[in-house]
């Protein structure tokens, strides 16, 4: 999609005769493909028939990596429900992910996962047929929002990314609009703005809308669904510099704008019945004699103000900007932010989990049924009133980080400064900073970049409904 390679697995469904046994005559296989059943047989067994969705996502994961680049053969002789074979797809795919690769670099063929049942009828056939499809089709949402993740930051500057999703709405019948550096200044996106100032690469804000097929077009009636994603294309920290070793994994400080970008570009195929819209603020954290400084006062786009006071802490002022734009002009039904924001939520939660802040409990338990049915897990965290008085600034509405470091709470904190940003919306903003990226590979979740959110939002839109 666009210029990254993102065919993962290639996965079919194969309903054979029964009494067959020689699947590799048969299917017209390599000798050296490894075979599965279900229930037993000549091949290694693995009981999926009765297992939870969850459980055969992890199936599929294992069945892939340990086949390695071969292909592979899973002999259902009793299919598991249309849902959990969905997983199992899901886990297969996203095992097989690899480092995404700049297109015209070349590359193997993808190996090949078949997917073997005996005399189904044809309802119940075209049934898992379809859960094959919907288990492919999600884990190259995943798979999209990995590679983009992924990416080097020397490729991947704001501009690049601002290319690929104009590249990516064209392919998929998306709107787009792209602010470069001069709209944002003159638009006041000044927290945008002030974060890409110390780069060579100037900021971006992206537009994505998508609209399904069965409303009226440009429907003035129609509040969108609208998902912000933090796109910080490289972080250095700015003036605040990281540490080398704090540096290293910063390509992925913009897997929020790579998932959300991942998951409306998914929408179409999906039949997503409610409108979307995505907004990507694109930055580079950088260092230079333009930098932005700590002292320095950010006016962000509506007119709220912010004390700088680390400019580590780079998202929210981006975020802030994107979040009172959609406010103010996007009349959203709800709206949802999704950023590696804070170091303090993965020291509270570790790698599995992302931190979920609303205050509103029916959203709230809309993303936590979606982070269940994906396998990308969140925890409710409190929005807890008594820290606010922790980022009042004495020369701003606000303060970015807290003037007392023994207060902790970090991720609070960030989630209780972009509150107002929100205005009165419905609003959940998910700090991914622990979960987006992995140390090892751990069955569907590869080393390195996860991609982490694309999924689980998917999941989210797929169960919204208009006039929710």
């Amino acid at each position: 999609m666009g210029e990254l390679d993102v065919d993962l697995l290639d996965v079919e469904l194969v309903d054979v005769p029964p009494g067959a046994d020689d699947l590799t005559a048969l299917l017209g296989l390599d000798p050296g493909t490894t075979l599965m059943t279900t229930t037993g047989g000549a091949a290694p067994t693995c009981d999926l028939a009765d297992g939870s969705t969850a459980d055969l996502r992890r199936a599929g994961a294992v069945l892939v990596r340990e086949a390695g680049a071969r292909s592979a053969v899973v002999r259902f002789e009793d299919p598991p429900d249309p849902a959990a074979l969905t997983g199992f797809v899901e886990g297969a795919v996203l095992a097989a992910w690899r480092p995404p690769r700049v297109a015209g670099a070349g590359a193997a063929r993808p190996p090949r996962l078949h997917l073997v049942v005996q005399g189904q009828g044809a309802v119940r056939l075209r049934a898992l047929h379809a859960a094959v499809d919907l288990g492919r089709r999600v884990a190259r949402v995943g798979g999209h929002s990995r590679d983009l993740a992924a990416t080097v930051s020397s490729v991947k500057t704001p501009d690049w990314l601002a290319a690929h999703a104009v590249a990516v709405a064209a392919e998929t019948g998306l709107d787009v609009e792209v602010w470069d550096e001069r709209r944002l200044a003159e638009q006041g996106f000044g927290g945008l703005v002030a974060v890409g100032a110390g780069s060579a690469a100037p900021p971006r804000l992206v537009r994505l809308s998508y609209l399904p097929s069965h409303l009226p077009s440009r429907s003035s009636s129609a509040r969108p669904v609208v998902l912000v994603g933090k796109g910080i294309t490289f972080d250095t920290g700015g003036l605040s510099i990281k540490p080398t070793e704090a540096m290293l994994p910063m390509r992925t400080d913009m897997t929020g704008a790579g998932a959300v970008l991942a998951a409306v570009a998914a929408c179409r195929e999906l039949d997503v019945r409610v409108p979307v819209t995505a907004l990507l603020p694109l930055a580079e954290n950088a260092v230079s004699g333009s930098a932005y400084r700590p002292g320095d006062i950010v006016r962000h786009y509506g007119g709220r103000t912010t004390e700088v006071a680390n400019t580590d802490a780079e998202g929210r002022l981006v975020l802030a900007d994107a979040l009172a734009y959609a406010d103010a002009r996007l009349d959203p039904a709800v709206l949802v932010d999704l950023a590696t924001l804070t170091g303090a939520a993965s020291l509270g939660l570790g790698r599995r989990h992302g931190a979920l802040y609303s205050g509103d409990d029916e959203l709230a338990g809309q993303l936590l049924a979606a982070a269940a049915a994906s396998g990308e897990r969140l925890w409710r965290m409190p929005l807890v009133e008594d820290y606010v008085h922790g980022i009042d600034s004495d020369v701003a509405d606000g303060r970015q980080v807290a003037a007392d470091p023994t207060l902790g709470a970090g991720s609070i904190l960030a989630a209780l400064f972009l509150r107002p940003f929100a205005g009165h919306r419905r609003w959940a903003h998910l700090d991914i900073a622990g979960p987006a990226r992995a140390d090892r590979d751990e069955l569907e979740v590869g080393k390195g970049a996860t991609g982490f959110g694309a999924r689980l939002l998917t999941y989210w839109l797929r169960a919204q409904r208009r006039g929710r």
